[in-house]
């Protein structure tokens, strides 16, 4: 779903009252005063002009694509690391919860406009079941930054959190780490985790399902060796029948994430690959692929 904002006149002013902090009082039993009104209404015209101002547009130029079905892009952080919208329980891989999404301008150009200055994260679903995701990494603890997507981790670091990973016990039987970054203190990583054995879910299906989760965690470096902090960033839950789940290309592509927009307008390329085996991208893979 494309989130909207529709108000009515007297919302509207005072919504744009309260983003540039100007009081919005209302007579008691008898709406707004007309000059708080006249007010109210300048300030969300002034509101809308800043907004206008800042807002940019994201092109995404898909090479290769056939079988577009949709493409839009995800706000999912704020400054902190929280999330700006509560995970779904219910949602559906066929239908992520667009913060905005793209229209098509001929050929293989989709474009995002009027984006609000912030990091976007591209998603483009195609048919055969196929999802195609971007993504960064956002703080996890308190006092944390961003973490840049970038090359030169060292290879013992990755062998450390990944055997990490497998030797700990989880709920699901197929916990992955998909991508890394971070330096000699603070390793950041994105994690699929995947349950499809049976549980309590399957008599009220009536047929064996599948629980899928995407999460950020964060590995410090303390006293020589890597220790996973408590606190994760969760990016999706997903509750479906194994069967369908098992059909689902669902992959990860750092490229795609993390994507500053400002009043300046920003183009990415991607070109869909051959075949999604190899380091180009990884995530959720059809059975017997």
């Amino acid at each position: 779903m494309v989130s909207r904002c529709e108000f009515g006149e007297s919302a509207k002013a005072a919504r744009g009252a309260e983003c540039l902090g100007i009081d919005s009082p209302r007579a008691s039993g008898g709406g707004l005063r007309r000059g708080a009104a006249l007010s109210l209404a300048a300030a969300f015209a002034l509101w809308c002009s800043v907004r206008a101002a800042a807002a940019g547009e994201l092109t995404l130029v898909l090479e290769g694509a056939t079988g577009v079905v949709q493409v839009g892009v995800l706000d999912r952080w704020d400054a902190d690391g929280n999330p700006r919208v509560p995970v779904d329980p219910k949602a559906r891989i066929e239908s992520p919860r667009l913060t905005f999404s793209a229209r098509q301008a001929g050929g293989d150009r989709w474009i995002c406009s009027n984006l609000p200055p912030g990091r976007y994260d591209l998603v483009i679903l195609l048919k055969g079941q196929v999802r195609i995701e971007g993504f960064h990494y956002p703080p996890v603890l308190e006092f944390d930054e961003s973490l840049p997507h970038k090359d030169g981790l060292k290879d013992e670091v990755r062998q450390a959190i990944s055997s990490d990973i497998a030797q700990s016990r989880h709920y699901e039987n197929k916990v992955v780490p998909l991508y890394m970054a971070g330096d000699e203190k603070t390793v950041r990583v994105l994690v699929q985790l995947l349950r499809d054995e049976a549980t309590s879910y399957d008599g009220e299906y009536g047929e064996p399902v599948a629980t899928l989760r995407h999460e950020v965690w964060q590995y410090s470096h303390n006293y020589g060796a890597w220790t996973k902090e408590k606190r994760t960033r969760v990016l999706d839950r997903i509750l479906t029948a194994k069967r369908e789940l098992h059909q689902w290309t669902w992959v990860w592509v750092p490229q795609l994430g993390g994507i500053t927009v400002g009043p300046d307008d920003v183009i990415v390329r991607y070109a869909l690959p051959a075949t999604w085996r190899g380091p180009h991208a990884a995530g959720l893979l059809p059975s017997g692929s």
